[in-house]
């Protein structure tokens, strides 16, 4: 009797880990074609905020002519979508996969910037942006979702770099076309503007939201399930609860940064003119473009905290740069050389950081909390990037460089000693101190079916 109950056990066994192997190796094989879609679909959402994103403020203030105080609400309602729908967004993905997430995600931010580009009154404005931040916040934390379920351990890091360089070049590119079409005094040309970015959001809606991504990948282990849920589990994880403080504070000092309290140094202090502000913004995006690839390599041999860390080293630098540019700013060649010297910097610390923070979070996450996880990464992101440009400006615009400087570069030092004090809340796989161990299941299904 026990002979039989023994071999059941085992036929169970040999099924269950088989059908383990099966189902990897149809996610290896069959991931391939969905992720080019997902990454199209980055590209085309990355395209449509670099179309119209730098204009929202034109068009809000001289074109429809409501005033700055208007145009500061339209991104104020627009920053507060996404917390208004993050915390939905995650339990949706959990519940019933990125893929309707996304399409829903998708829809709300093509017809929010539809509306938006027919608007003429504040009320309307308002609505729409709230929608359209919505709609693009609720898409973010599905694609990463997609990109996790398209890839694997081993091609992760480089998949969310990928993500990453795609990003700037569709942000870059949408800029440049956008700018070609915007003209203020003709309101019909931000109307096309605003129409041909709902279209891409239609376009993103198509291409990706119909792609065939693979299920959740088997867990071989089993999960607890009684304890906290949701956002809870999240706050509950001290090590995801400090790569999030940590994240924070990156996207604080560096995004929030360089687009708003790094242009308004460079402009109001300096004197750089907007024409050379937009040389070093285009350097950092092609800062990125050549180096993502080469970092990917570099950060696969190294810890995930080491290469947070080296970032925040390479971003000290640009601060470093941005105080002699401070202090040599009757020197124009001088000051303007370190300006975009500043703006590459960003760069390669962003370079360091793509293929770690996204990958880092899936690795934390539990497999039926990945879209939690995701949408409170995203969460953590849009408050920093927020608050960052208006403590960046204000600091600025009261006079006090000297004193921003100084907390920016405290603030970097800050990421350096957080990023190596996470290293002992992550085991060697989280922090790619150690090779993972990849296709063990197989030589365990051999001896199973040579036993039976």
């Amino acid at each position: 009797m026990k002979v039989n109950e023994s071999l059941t056990d085992l036929n169970e066994g040999v099924c269950t880990v088989t059908g383990t192997v099966k189902q990897q190796r149809q996610q290896r094989r069959g991931a391939g074609g969905p992720l080019r879609r997902v990454q199209i679909g980055n590209a085309l959402s990355a395209f449509g905020s670099g179309f119209t994103m730098p204009y929202m403020f034109v068009y809000v203030d001289q074109v429809r002519g409501l005033g700055s105080l208007a145009a500061g609400m339209v991104f104020t309602v627009f920053a507060l979508a996404a917390l208004a729908v993050l915390p939905f967004t995650g339990r949706g993905i959990d519940r019933y996969g990125p893929r309707p997430v996304l399409l829903a995600g998708a829809a709300l931010a093509a017809t929010g910037a539809f509306a938006f580009g027919h608007a003429t009154g504040t009320p309307g404005l308002l609505v729409s942006s709230f929608l359209f931040g919505a709609g693009v916040t609720t898409c973010q934390p599905a694609l990463a979702t997609m990109i996790v379920r398209c890839s694997t351990a081993a091609t992760r890091s480089h998949a969310f770099a990928l993500q990453f360089t795609l990003i700037n070049l569709g942000m870059g590119i949408g800029a440049l076309v956008g700018g070609q079409i915007v003209d203020v005094a003709d309101p019909a040309s931000l109307t096309r503007l605003f129409t041909i970015e709902a279209v891409t959001f239609l376009g993103l809606a198509l291409v990706t939201g119909s792609a065939r991504i693979p299920n959740a990948a088997p867990v071989l282990v089993h999960e607890r399930t009684d304890g906290p849920q949701g956002l809870r589990a999240l706050v509950a994880d001290k090590a995801m609860l400090r790569l999030c403080l940590l994240a924070g504070l990156i996207f604080f000092t560096c995004y929030g940064q360089f687009e708003s309290g790094v242009a308004a140094f460079a402009t109001d202090t300096v004197g750089t003119a907007p024409s050379t502000l937009g040389i070093a913004i285009g350097a950092n995006a092609l800062t990125i473009v050549v180096l993502q690839m080469f970092m990917v390599r570099i950060t696969a041999r190294r810890r995930r905290t080491t290469a947070m860390a080296a970032a925040g080293v390479v971003w000290l630098g640009a601060w470093t740069m941005a105080l002699v540019a401070g202090l040599i700013r009757t020197e124009t060649m001088a000051a303007t050389a370190a300006i975009v010297s500043i703006y590459a910097l960003f760069g390669v610390g962003e370079s360091l950081l793509a293929p770690t923070l996204g990958p880092i979070v899936a690795d934390l996450a539990p497999a039926r909390l990945l879209g939690t996880y995701n949408s409170g990464y995203a969460l953590v992101k849009q408050i920093a990037i927020a608050v960052g440009p208006a403590v960046g400006v204000l600091l600025v615009g009261s006079g006090t460089w000297p004193l921003y400087l100084a907390a920016m570069a405290g603030c970097t030092v800050l990421i350096v000693v957080m990023a190596l004090r996470l290293r002992p809340y992550l085991t060697a796989a989280q922090d790619n101190a150690a090779p993972a161990v990849v296709r063990t299941p197989v030589p365990v299904v051999r001896e199973l079916q040579t036993a039976a």
